[in-house]
């Protein structure tokens, strides 16, 4: 899960900020939209890994003010990003663990950054049914997978050529280097 640690206000220039904020960091007294508007961002946030998070929870003052669910994350000029999601409210799982409540990372300096959450995991891409925090598959269970998956076809050549005979996209990069 992701934690996004909200400074102080500060007020910004409208017609220099992408999103037309007039404020970003914190303050008291902010309604849950504008709250979702500052923390959204934009934020530095490198790699893939900020993509393979579900589940933001935006810190303010040291408590939990806001969750929202990840749906996208969005290039902004400049290099940076931003979050697309929606907020949740009362009765959503993660709302419940964490707003409200002190910052899972503390004050942190960065102001995004990770943390291992029991909520909102996903299940292993694998078909196993265990539980992942991130990426896709349990260290492993992709080679495992893609083992089980030859052995339903019978050997590796003949998985090869059921492949073959299947996967004919239209744009296929590789049909043109035959």
């Amino acid at each position: 899960m992701i934690q996004i640690t909200l400074g102080k206000k500060k007020d910004v220039d409208p017609n220099k900020d992408p999103f037309q904020r007039s404020q970003i960091g914190w303050s008291d007294g902010l309604s849950a939209r504008q709250l979702y508007d500052i923390a959204r961002g934009v934020w530095v946030m490198p790699g893939s890994r900020v993509e393979r998070e579900r589940f933001a929870v935006a810190n303010g003052g040291g408590i939990i003010r806001l969750a929202m669910e990840i749906e996208r994350i969005v290039d902004i000029p400049g290099g940076r990003r931003a979050f697309e999601g929606r907020l949740l409210g009362p009765g959503h799982p993660v709302h419940d663990h964490y707003v409200g409540k002190p910052a899972p990372n503390g004050a942190q300096q960065n102001p995004i950054t990770y943390f291992d959450s029991p909520l909102g995991n996903r299940e292993c891409n694998c078909g196993c049914g265990k539980p992942i925090s991130r990426g896709d598959f349990l260290p492993g269970h992709d080679q495992r997978a893609i083992h089980e998956r030859i052995a339903r076809i019978g050997t590796v050549k003949d998985f090869i050529a059921w492949f073959d005979q299947t996967w004919k996209p239209a744009d296929d990069p590789q049909s043109d280097a035959a």
